[in-house]
């Protein structure tokens, strides 16, 4: 029961302090990105991070094996969106890490920012 509540109080802090930024950006690029046939897989990609961004204590990222297709997906994915979305988390990381309260949720961002960069072979599970 108390590991619940503190996932709950968690996350909302969470979302105070970058979360509900971050997921909206996610969902954003995936809307613009699923426009287009080619797109679809970097829209659905910015899905899947989306959420983990909604509720990051209930989320599991874990590295797979991706190929060579995975590969060429990352660096299509670090020049469309990839970039922006890691600069918006080392930004967040930054500014809360200058408080000692917020050091929690700055590494967290930066934690992120790496996911960001690379998500094609990663495996993100998320338990809501």
């Amino acid at each position: 029961m108390a590991s619940s509540a503190t996932n709950v109080i968690g996350t909302i802090i969470w979302w105070i302090f970058g979360g509900i930024a971050t997921a909206a950006e996610y969902l954003l690029a995936g809307v613009i990105l699923c426009i287009t046939i080619v797109g679809i897989p970097f829209g659905l990609q910015c899905f899947k991070m989306g959420k983990v961004m909604l509720f990051p204590f209930d989320s599991k990222v874990s590295e797979s094996r991706s190929g060579v297709i995975g590969c060429v997906g990352n660096v299509l994915w670090l020049i469309l969106v990839g970039f922006w979305i890691a600069v918006t988390h080392w930004l967040f990381g930054i500014l809360l890490c200058i408080t000692i309260i917020g050091i929690p949720f700055g590494r967290q961002h930066f934690k992120f920012a790496k996911v960001a960069l690379t998500p094609f072979g990663r495996e993100v599970k998320v338990e809501v």
